[in-house]
């Protein structure tokens, strides 16, 4: 924490790093090539560099055989991460983040919760990469039982509409990696984005929608609109917000 505190990009009042260090350009291109280490196969994804608390040393398990449940896809600077850390301290998350500055804040972030707040935050960490490629490099089969697409890039134009993180091709990559009863959640402040990603999940016959009566008694629902920056942001200017929440299901035979 004494580093913390000499580093002018850490607050000296909560010991967290300061977003305006980690600025960046608010969308990257998901179909350009960028530069960072991707594992072959989600064996080869080293969880003890991310989750030393639940690890001895790579590859080793010191509590169980735990994988991760959650993902967030394109993070941002983790404030939905952080919050589901604590509502669920025992289940393993990860943020995934293209841009190099904000995954590095994410990085940080975590890291001084980890040492301010002994025993916490154990169970969150962040990776650069681009989830558009390599979901399944990440994760296995059925392995996730959550994932929080929040806010994501609408891509207005519609020769770029190929870059919307949510699509009918990769709808079958995200089923491939949640387990029957996995949620997706969606939400953004764009209509029409909203209506593609409701209906690109209620035409795949692997997703149904969830219920309004089980929305209200999802503590994570209230979340999607009040932990992230830019839901945060869209509150304060009193915007809209819409939301698909579908559930993964067995293939009907």
């Amino acid at each position: 924490m004494l580093e913390n505190e000499a580093n002018p990009n850490f607050s000296k009042s909560t010991g967290l790093p300061r977003k305006r260090f980690y600025r960046a350009r608010a969308h990257s291109n998901p179909l350009s090539d960028s530069h960072f280490p991707v594992p072959l196969s989600p064996s080869d994804f080293d969880l003890f560099l991310h989750y030393p608390h639940f690890f001895e040393s790579s590859g080793q398990l010191s509590i169980s055989s735990r994988k991760i449940e959650f993902a967030d896809i394109g993070c941002g600077f983790g404030g939905l991460l952080i919050s589901l850390s604590t509502l669920f301290p025992e289940t393993l998350m990860i943020g995934m983040e293209l841009r190099d500055k904000v995954t590095e804040y994410v990085k940080e972030r975590i890291l001084a919760l980890r040492v301010s707040n002994p025993g916490q935050y154990q169970n969150v960490s962040v990776v650069r990469t681009n989830s558009m490629k390599y979901i399944p490099n990440y994760f296995g089969k059925e392995q996730l039982s959550k994932m929080f697409f929040l806010f994501p890039d609408p891509h207005f134009k519609e020769k770029n509409h190929r870059r919307r993180v949510i699509s009918p091709y990769l709808l079958d990559e995200y089923a491939y990696v949640l387990r029957v009863g996995g949620i997706i959640y969606t939400i953004t402040d764009v209509e029409e984005l909203g209506e593609w990603m409701k209906t690109c999940l209620e035409g795949h016959p692997m997703f149904e929608a969830i219920t309004e009566e089980e929305l209200e008694k999802d503590p994570v629902v209230k979340l999607l609109s009040s932990a992230t920056e830019e839901g945060q942001k869209v509150a304060r200017n009193g915007g809209q917000t819409f939301q698909a929440v579908y559930r993964r299901i067995a293939p009907s035979l």
